[in-house]
Order: C-alpha cells, then structure tokens, then sequence
C-alpha cells in the first residue's frame, strides 16, 4: 500500500453548514455541488457530519419534515478524525476498524482542512477497482 499522506488525496474543498440549517436546503446544497456529506458547526465548532444516507434513514424514512428539520437532530456527533500527515494506509486501517466511509482531516490546530473518504482512498490505491472507478466518475444528477 502506498504511503502517501492523507493531505495528497483529501477533498480540501468542505460544505460546511450549521446545526440549524434544514434538511431541506442542505439536500439542495448536495444535489447543487455533487456531494454526499456536510460538516455540521455549532458556533463555529465542528459539531459533526451528516451525509444524504443519514437525510433518507435518519429523517425521511422516519417521517420527518425536511422542511422543518434542523441538521442537529439528526448529525453524527462521533466523527474520526485523521491529520493531514498520516497516511492513507493509517487512515484506511482506522476506516476499516472504527467501520466508517469518512474522516474529518483537522489541521494541528484543530482547523478543518478536508474530508477522507474511502472513495479518495480507493481511487488513489487502486484506481482500476470497481470502487476506485466509481469514485473517479462523474456523477450523475
């Protein structure tokens, strides 16, 4: 496996969104900008991450109003984070045993610098697997 850090193939550009922002207009944002997750902030503090998976099961499947619910309701408060020296086979291993699709990458400071998904991961490592191809493609709105 490859030792390139985590900061060579993490997604810099992040969605940010605040607690109080509804289901709703965060699925627009998603749908807009071709992404599957937000970082949630409280006051300018990482609360947690909610992706369009956690919109369907977490919220609409329960009965939810997307147009009346805030993304604190329903936000993964236990996020893993990795800095942007480690490398992609630590962060791998940590996917695989903490059972996640995504690491948050925070800076020394504690700063949010990019978001790792197993997606980033499997497009540098193995680009000809069918995850990796995948992951490479355009989506399709």
């Amino acid at each position: 496996m490859s030792t390139n850090t985590v900061a060579d193939v993490m997604t810099r550009e992040v969605t940010t969104m605040e607690a109080t922002t509804t289901l709703d207009k965060a699925a627009e944002v998603m749908r807009t900008q071709a992404i599957g997750d937000v970082v949630v902030t409280e006051s300018d503090q990482i609360l947690g991450l909610v992706t369009d998976r956690d919109i369907v099961v977490r919220a609409v499947a329960e009965g939810l109003d997307p147009a009346g619910t805030a993304l604190g309701m329903i936000v993964s408060r236990d996020v893993i984070t990795v800095a942007p020296e480690d490398t992609m086979h630590t962060a791998a291993l940590l996917m695989r045993d903490r059972a996640v699709r995504r690491l948050l990458v925070l800076s020394e400071s504690g700063n949010l610098a990019g978001i790792l998904s197993i997606g980033d991961l499997a497009a540098e490592i193995d680009p000809e697997s069918v995850l990796g191809a995948i992951s490479d493609a355009t989506p399709n709105a």
